[in-house]
């Protein structure tokens, strides 16, 4: 591959460009607004979301999809998964006919309760094989700093998926393939959602008990989710289950974990939102995540209270008593 496209010039977009330069790749950064890719071409600075990284020389910027898609061989897309679907409707027309799908969204889409993967299927009309999911324990700051990380690269064709892990491995992201889609998607959209109880625990002060039982028992409503949906089970003990839940739960680089601190402390959805100034992916999706678990008979008591505190207006307090409250059973 030897032209890549990176459609959405947020944290994780511009840190994926530099991945791939690194790794060999020319990159065309698309970014919504001209000024952030004017900077990227004359700076080599992203400034408003990674203002210390020096983007490498291949990767250049637009503001001009078709020109960002033009010969492109691998379509990154970097946007957040309740614009996805309006998006390529704009952009599938520009799109080289055997061009391979990467997603970086984590979510389920509101409305119609699908992963990302479908909602990319379905929107371009490509098999669901070209479709590449790359989801693990990678926050965007430290890969830019050219901090250690893996990853997890999930295609239904094994060649596609060892292509673009060709395409992504540097000397300090190690990408490692996978044939799970549905699992490797539900692992990093349910995070999130984890991730923001998380944060409203360390906001109201809570210690570490609290804080373990909520990843652990976040992962549990993650893997029964799966199961209904035909996921290994396996995918939840490793970097697209476990390893980012622990990551954007613990990391106050996270902005769902960052989200939820401030509802923690008594702040307003708004007061958050002003706070944080970028997507909290786990706000909207708890939603079509409860959904989901509903329409498949899914018990997800804690995706359940996010819920009804992002949404509903309870207090955070409120919703951790429901929990504790809950009638006892096996583990």
């Amino acid at each position: 591959m030897r032209r890549a496209a990176v459609l959405g010039a947020g944290s994780w977009g511009t840190a994926f460009a530099k991945v791939l330069a690194d790794a060999g790749t020319d990159v065309v950064l698309w970014a919504r607004r001209p000024a952030v890719a004017a900077a990227v071409n004359t700076d080599r600075c992203n400034h408003e979301y990674l203002p210390r990284l020096i983007l490498p020389e291949r990767i250049t910027a637009t503001a001009d999809p078709a020109v960002a898609l033009r010969q492109a061989d691998l379509v990154v897309l970097a946007v957040p998964s309740q614009s996805l679907r309006a998006n390529l409707t704009e952009w599938t027309g520009l799109m080289k006919p055997d061009a391979t799908y990467v997603s970086l969204a984590k979510g389920i889409e509101l409305g119609t309760s699908q992963r990302m993967s479908q909602v990319i299927v379905e929107a371009t009309g490509v098999p669901a094989d070209r479709v590449v999911v790359v989801t693990g324990p990678n926050l965007a700051a430290e890969i830019a700093a050219e901090q250690p990380a893996a990853t997890v690269v999930a295609c239904a064709d094994p060649a596609r998926a060892e292509a673009v892990q060709d395409a992504v491995t540097t000397r300090y992201f190690r990408p490692y393939t996978n044939d799970d889609v549905v699992g490797c998607e539900l692992g990093g959209a349910v995070k999130n959602v984890i991730a923001l109880a998380y944060g409203m625990a360390t906001g109201m002060g809570l210690g570490d008990n609290t804080k373990a039982t909520l990843i652990t028992r976040g992962l549990a409503e993650t893997a029964r989710l799966g199961a209904k949906l035909g996921a290994d089970p396996l995918t939840f003990a490793g970097l697209a289950g476990l390893g980012d839940l622990v990551a954007t739960c613990s990391s106050p680089l996270s902005r769902n974990r960052t989200f939820g601190e401030h509802l923690g402390r008594g702040e307003t959805l708004e007061q958050a939102q002003a706070a944080t100034r970028q997507t909290a992916e786990g706000v909207k999706s708890c939603l079509s995540i409860r959904d989901l678990a509903h329409s498949h008979g899914v018990e997800m008591p804690i995706t359940e209270q996010i819920e009804r505190v992002c949404h509903e207006g309870i207090d955070p307090r409120a919703a951790l008593a429901e929990l504790m409250s809950r009638t006892t059973k096996p583990e």
